[in-house]
Order: structure tokens, then sequence, then C-alpha cells
């Protein structure tokens, strides 16, 4: 079945790099064409973002139709063995969080070997601690997945960043209810980074936490290298405490996310019967690691010397907690890796699951990994679902934008030569 969202969107893709393609080429112009080229283009989008009165008006019943016939049950799931990728869990999932200290000292066998003597010391500290996983939880939350709750918004930020959070609760993360599914939001957070001052801190996100209670810590750092820990930590206290929740949105905290355009999909995927393997947002495929070591994803030879396997960009993408807990049960046999979104691209690789390219997640920009107006465009912001990346303000702006029923994305446009 085509995917309306899926094609309107790569529609008006098409449209906009063919104006990219048209600025280069005819720069004498640039002013009168683009106008009338822009004009065109947000007529179409106009055109395109009718919603299917059917799904708009007819709730969802996520509880009754999310898996399907064919679903494994969650059993099976964190049992299996049976040799399609999932690696077997070799005890039941506690009924509570029951990491209470931190157990794990470093592997200083890894410094007799001539493969870390020759790496780069900003990887030291991750290798000698490659084999910690679980952390202690300053903060918790399971009541968040009690009750009938549909998707749960899971947002990476770091200790710090009080602006961003409040932004997104304002914005795209208020818990809400739309077109029949219930939304509730988690942000996931470490402790501060050596250097900051952790005590008062710590003291400001209890504060934020006791006023919001939508904050999951666990005790550490948070680092770059630290954001798969958050992956992995996560994955198991959703095993442990959301049962129940059928779909989950994992991104950062400087994203726009459309949230209709968000459930509008789950809509068709449940629909199309397309939910057990779902985990949909903007693939990178055939990447390899950065070399330049000024760069904050530099990788050495020594940690990893191959292509990577098909990942999403960490900027936002939406799953199943079928497949959350597949990727749990994988993730305890694969290594850890110091960049987040590649180390979850290998346990889907491990799972055989390719993640599903959707060009309504643009996490480089609508205009990839260029400075165009085009990127802060209301209207193309409203046919989307994530678009990375901005500032606080800019996301309180841009939201305004297209939550103002008054924007008009089409206009007829008379230009004088």
């Amino acid at each position: 079945m085509t995917n309306p969202l899926a094609t309107r969107m790569e529609s008006s893709l098409r449209s906009v790099c063919a104006m990219e393609f048209f600025f280069r080429k005819k720069k004498n112009l640039r002013t009168a064409v683009s106008l009338t080229l822009v004009f065109a283009t947000l007529l179409m989008l106009q055109k395109l973002i009718t919603v299917d009165t059917n799904f708009k008006d007819t709730k969802v019943d996520v509880k009754r139709q999310w898996c399907g016939p064919t679903c494994k049950s969650i059993k099976a799931i964190e049992n299996s063995s049976d040799g399609n990728g999932l690696a077997p869990v070799g005890k039941p999932m506690p009924r509570k969080w029951d990491v209470d200290k931190i157990k794990c000292r470093e592997n200083s066998t890894m410094k007799t070997q001539a493969w870390f003597r020759r790496l780069s010391p900003r990887f030291h500290e991750f290798v000698l601690h490659r084999h910690c996983r679980y952390y202690p939880m300053l903060l918790n939350h399971p009541e968040k997945c009690s009750g009938d709750v549909d998707v749960l918004v899971v947002v990476k930020s770091v200790i710090e960043e009080h602006d961003r959070r409040e932004a997104v609760r304002q914005t795209w993360g208020k818990e809400q209810e739309i077109q029949g599914l219930k939304i509730k939001t988690l942000f996931l957070l470490g402790t501060p980074a050596t250097g900051k001052d952790a005590r008062n801190l710590q003291a400001l996100v209890q504060y934020e936490d006791r006023t919001y209670g939508d904050i999951l810590q666990w005790d550490f750092m948070d680092t770059f290298f630290n954001l798969t820990l958050k992956e992995v930590n996560f994955l198991r206290w959703f095993n442990i405490y959301c049962s129940g929740v059928p779909f989950i949105f994992k991104g950062d905290d400087d994203v726009f996310v459309h949230t209709k355009n968000l459930v509008e999909l789950i809509g068709f995927r449940v629909e199309e019967n397309r939910v057990e393997n779902l985990i949909v947002g903007d693939t990178i495929f055939e990447a390899k690691p950065i070399r330049n070591r000024q760069s904050k994803y530099f990788i050495p030879k020594e940690l990893y010397d191959k292509r990577y396997p098909p990942y999403l960009g960490g900027g936002g993408f939406l799953m199943s907690s079928l497949v959350a807990r597949k990727l749990f049960a994988v993730s305890e046999s694969v290594e850890l890796y110091p960049i987040d979104d590649v180390f979850l691209g290998m346990c889907l690789q491990k799972l055989k699951i390719v993640p599903e390219l959707h060009l309504g997640f643009r996490t480089f920009g609508i205009i990839k990994r260029k400075v165009t107006p085009l990127n802060r465009e209301p209207c193309f912001f409203r046919s989307l679902i994530v678009v990375h990346k901005l500032v606080p303000q800019e996301l309180l702006q841009m939201w305004r934008l297209v939550q103002n029923e008054d924007l008009i994305c089409a206009r007829q446009v008379v230009i004088i030569r």
C-alpha cells in the first residue's frame, strides 16, 4: 500500500532539490525565479497535506491492532534463541530497577594491549569501561508507562540544557492526546561531566523533576561517548516498566517534531500491519567511520575499520515496542560503541532488520547539510515529521508559526520584469 505521507514528502523533496539546482545554474535570475518556485512548491504542499479523513475521524485502536496476527509474544521475544538474531535473555526481567550501586571497575588488562597504547587518549576511558552497562537510577518515573499510554516520547538531553527541555515541553513534547492516541514524555539524563558545578546542577535538575516529574537520570557522566549508555539503560528500563506501551519516539532536545504527522504515520503503519519490525526515520546507508581527528565523530581504525551498517540519524525516529524489546535482547551481546546511533544500527543488523527510510524525517535539515532559507520555511515544517536542528527560541517560534491556522502556504504571485 502506498503511504500518502511518504509520497507527498518525496514530491516536496524533489521540488526543493530542483530549486537548489536551478539556483546554482541561474544565478542572475535567482531573486525573481526563487519567489515563483517557492510559492509553486508551497501550493503543491498545501494540496498534498490533506489528511486521510477516515483516519482523522476514527480513533486508531492501537491496543488492538498494533501487533497484528504475525507478532510474537513478548515472552517469546525475550526467550528467543532460535537463530533469527535474538540474544537469549538468561534470567527474567526484574519488576523494578535493581542496580543500586556502581559495581563496575576499569578493565586494566586493556592497558597491556598494543592496540590500546596506539589509541587516541580520548578513547581510553571508554575502552577501559566498555564492559560496564547498567547504572543506578537517581530519578525514576515508572508511573509514566502506567494506564493507557500509546506513544512514549523519549528525549535525550544533558543536565544543563534546562531551556531546551522547557521548549520541548511547551511544543512537541507536551503530554496530550492526538486523534485518540495518548502521548507521554520523558527526558533521559546522566550526571554532570567532570569540571562542572555538579552539586548545584544536580539540585537544579531535582527541582525541575519535582516540578514536571518527567526525568529519568542514571549515575553515569553525561559525555558524548556515554550516549550509548543512555540507549542500553533506557531499553532495559522500558522492558521493566512499559509492557503495555506500543510505540516509542526517540529524539534529541533540539529538534522540531510535528506530532500530528507522527500520529498519522503510526496510523498508516497500523492499517498496513507493518508494526512488528517498525523502526523508521532518516536512515543512513553505506557510511564510513570518520577519520578526521577534529570531528567529534572521529573513530580510530583500532576501534572500527569497515563500513557502518544502516543506522538512523539520532535526531528522531519512531519504533514499535516490539522492536525495542528485540533491541534490548540483542544489545546485551553487542559490544558497546562510542557513537550511539551506530550502536543501534549494529544491533539492528544482528536482528536482520533494516531501518526504514522516510523523507519526513530530516535530521540534517530540509536541504541536507546546506544553509538555506528553506530550512526555516514554516510551510515545509508543517508537512514534515522531524527537522533538526533548532535552538529553543527557534523551536518556540516555528511551533507557533506551524500551529497558526491563519498560516497560508500557497499564494499567487505576479512578477514584474
